[in-house]
């Protein structure tokens, strides 16, 4: 059999040098694999069964429960809040903002759900920003002139004390011992910690976590309430919530237990996830203030009392939270003037 015979075209010198450099490097490697290591040559030897932890994870082992924080036993009701002004209120913190001409806030822009950044518009968008944006539309008639500042969850009170912010949204609860160093809006969401396990792990409840490993955060009331009622979990505390997912998955912790608010962010990032157990604690949040900027305060509860009348709460709470459920309705501000 005679095979017909093609002219052979010069090969075009742009299109094959990748080729060659690519036979080459292989040359070399092979060559380098059959001398084998060098007298001074060191082979690598690496454990990588372990992932390692996020930055600045912290391991406290199981060791009783926590103290918790003292607080002012004439604190009967820490979420009554002082009586709203309108939107053209004025005052000294008030008048210092519209001066300035825009709102520092901060936030946490990890936070699925309720303020993280838009990956198509670069936006900071979530229940926790929408929020904020109708406190600056009553302040300046446009809810855009905001600065938005990332927060920690350990350094909300700090920035609120320092003044650093001119207030934080960040599902921050209210509590008697935090009352003492800040101030706080009327209630504008109440979530319940609960607990966020691996489907089919088995783990049901908080009470399962004896002798296992729970991921929080640092400076949250979730930390307190998991070392009260399960003293025999050991617990891993992260930078962020979503530090918690990663540890998750990665099965370097068993659960995650914080507000199901946050939870039911993190599980809409992961399938395999899913909130367990009943409610372990009510977690009323309010807008963190700094201490003595009461006309800030007064006009935050009436952007508040706005928007649980006029339907914006119920709107941004399908929006965002819908994963929760529907709309349980704004909670009734309580006021103690």
């Amino acid at each position: 059999m005679r095979f017909a015979r093609h002219p052979v075209r010069s090969a075009d010198p742009r299109r094959s040098w990748p080729l060659r450099v690519a036979v080459g490097c292989a040359t070399l490697l092979l060559a380098g694999c059959a001398a084998g290591p060098g007298p001074h040559s060191e082979t690598p030897h690496g454990d990588y069964s372990q992932p390692p932890l996020p930055a600045q994870a912290t391991a406290m082992e199981a060791d009783g429960p926590l103290p918790l924080p003292a607080a002012d036993p004439n604190c009967a009701d820490p979420t009554a809040g002082l009586r709203p002004l309108g939107p053209g209120a004025t005052g000294p913190v008030l008048d210092k903002i519209r001066a300035r001409g825009r709102l520092v806030v901060g936030l946490d822009t990890g936070s699925n759900l309720f303020s993280f950044r838009d990956p198509e518009s670069g936006v900071i968008v979530g229940f926790d920003a929408d929020i904020a944006r109708e406190v600056a539309r009553d302040l300046f008639g446009d809810p855009d002139r905001i600065e938005y500042r990332s927060l920690g969850s350990e350094e909300r009170e700090v920035a609120l004390v320092e003044h650093r912010v001119d207030m934080v949204v960040k599902t921050m609860t209210i509590t008697c011992a935090r009352l003492e160093r800040v101030a706080f809006s009327t209630v504008y969401l109440k979530a319940h910690q609960r607990v966020l396990a691996m489907q089919n792990s088995g783990i049901q409840s908080l009470k399962d976590l004896a002798n296992k490993r729970v991921c929080t955060i640092r400076g949250t009331t979730s930390l307190e309430h998991i070392s009260q009622i399960q003293p025999d979990a050991s617990i891993l505390t992260v930078p962020t919530w979503a530090d918690c997912l990663v540890v998750l998955q990665q099965r370097q912790v068993d659960a995650v237990s914080t507000d199901d608010a946050i939870l039911a962010g993190l599980a809409e990032q992961d399938p395999y996830t899913a909130l367990v157990g009943p409610s372990i604690s009510e977690e009323p949040y309010g807008i963190g203030i700094p201490k003595g900027d009461e006309d800030l305060v007064r006009f935050v509860n009436g952007t508040l009392d706005r928007i649980r009348a006029d339907g914006t709460w119920n709107r941004l709470y399908n929006q965002w939270l819908a994963a929760l459920g529907p709309s349980p309705g704004p909670p009734p501000p309580t006021y103690r003037d």
